[in-house]
């Protein structure tokens, strides 16, 4: 007789819930997937106003190449070269990503892209889709979850939490035990508009970049969309003299945008409108410990590591998060030692990932447009150009390479060092040279006097 196959039950039907149910269906589990909310691919269900473009880089890229996904979101993505920085003044200016072809960002929408998942896990014969069932309860230990609407509890081999940033199995996961978790709000909030396609379909902006409009007390990002338009991501503070609560009517919105981006009206016909009824979203960066109980229970993406935005590394992260846990589950036979190993594989470096998004913030609202930024990053590419495989800049490494996070700030850091002490080395020589060139004409001078 055929042995019973093992159960995974996953708990978010989210961008990484869904690409672990292709993995898991693929490595042999019955897999049902829970979901509080609908159904993505039903009409009327897109999150308007809440959700951010996303920027495919290596890292995911490569997770969906081994799901054999990637041409299909290829597809339908439209590839970002570099940013078009939009400086206070009204003028441009573009910055490359890299200095090789490959170097490139795709912008996809997360709209579109979750449909994908969601079609390709539901076409595999062992994968269940539960939309509109909400996690009630997870015993980590006898391996059963409890789901409402209606209420059940349903045993499983393998329990996955992927239900995002404020994850309900993270919570039962850790309950009781001397678990760690660090929760923190930036006290910017964001929320999404629109750059529409001009008449025609003609791209009212470069079609083949991001769009960053850089600014101390607001910044601005669009990504580019198929159709012409891009989806633009304002992010501003929550509350006081420039936030979102002070954008109350049509003309402080105008006299806002008029000070901070100069071409937005222009650009945004609707902006008014769209920022008066769209909601603000929240941004938080999450770190927590542990990830997983013996060998029942993991958490992957937002459940284990949410990060702020600004690197565009959050779903990237979570789509490496899939393919290592997958890797270790085919690499070792005992599942509690491949669970074990994926946490260990993953958490250091998704907790520095928070760092370098948080910095990046930073980076992208008061450095990007200045000279000095500019300077620096052109620096960084020529040194790239001249020694390909002895200087590689911290965002090549993390956005067009898989090089572990920690690992991509460790070289850099070191490749810092490196050229500080051969500048020091260059000077010492040079001052030495020139010391000896005095000395050796000052006989000289003192015979002739």
């Amino acid at each position: 007789m055929t042995a019973p196959r093992e159960h995974a039950v996953i708990v978010g039907a989210g961008l990484a819930g869904s690409l672990t149910a292709v993995f898991l269906a693929r490595r042999g589990f019955r897999v049902s997937v829970y979901e509080r909310r609908p159904d993505p691919r039903a009409a009327g269900t897109a999150a308007t106003g809440r959700s951010i473009n996303l920027g495919l880089s290596a890292r995911g890229m490569a997770a969906l190449d081994e799901a054999g996904l990637l041409g299909a979101v290829l597809d339908r993505s439209v590839p970002m070269r570099g940013r078009v920085v939009h400086r206070p003044d009204g003028t441009t200016r573009f910055q490359p990503y890299g200095v090789r072809e490959h170097e490139i960002l795709h912008s996809v929408l997360r709209d579109d892209l979750l449909r994908l998942l969601v079609d390709t896990a539901a076409a595999h014969p062992d994968v269940r889709f539960h939309f509109g069932r909400s996690l009630t309860g997870l015993d980590r230990d006898k391996g059963t979850v409890e789901v409402a609407d209606p209420a059940e509890t349903v045993e499983a081999d393998l329990i996955v939490g992927a239900d995002g940033v404020f994850s309900a199995a993270r919570r039962h996961l850790q309950h009781g035990l001397r678990a760690d978790y660090a929760q923190e709000f930036l006290p910017w909030g964001y929320t999404e508009l629109t750059i529409p396609a001009g008449p025609g379909g003609v791209p009212r902006v470069r079609l083949e970049a991001l769009h960053v409009w850089p600014g101390e007390d607001a910044l601005m990002v669009a990504h580019p969309n198929r159709d012409g338009s891009l989806t633009c991501s304002l992010f501003m503070a929550h509350e006081g003299p420039v936030s979102f609560a002070a954008l109350r009517d049509r003309a402080a919105i105008h006299a806002f945008t008029d000070a901070a981006f100069p071409d937005a009206r222009e650009l945004m016909p609707d902006l008014a409108e769209e920022l008066l009824a769209h909601p603000v979203g929240r941004l938080v960066t999450v770190r927590t410990a542990p990830w997983r109980h013996e060998d029942r229970v993991v958490l992957v993406g937002d459940a284990a590591h949410a990060v702020y935005p600004f690197f565009g590394q959050g779903m990237n992260a979570a789509f490496e998060d899939c393919l290592v846990l997958d890797a270790c589950l085919g690499r070792h036979a005992d599942r509690g030692t491949a669970l074990a190993a994926y946490e260990a594989a993953r958490r250091p470096h998704t907790d520095v990932l928070a760092d370098l998004s948080a910095a990046n913030f930073t980076e992208l609202r008061a450095r990007v447009h200045r000279p000095g930024y500019v300077l620096a990053a052109a620096a960084d590419r020529a040194l790239s150009r001249l020694l390909p495989h002895r200087w590689v800049p911290l965002y090549t490494l993390v956005a067009h390479t898989t090089t572990p996070y920690a690992d991509a700030l460790a070289r850099v850091r070191h490749q810092r060092r490196t050229l500080a002490g051969a500048a020091a080395l260059v000077t010492g020589v040079a001052l030495a040279t020139g010391a000896a060139l005095l000395a050796a004409r000052r006989p000289g001078r003192d015979r002739a006097c």
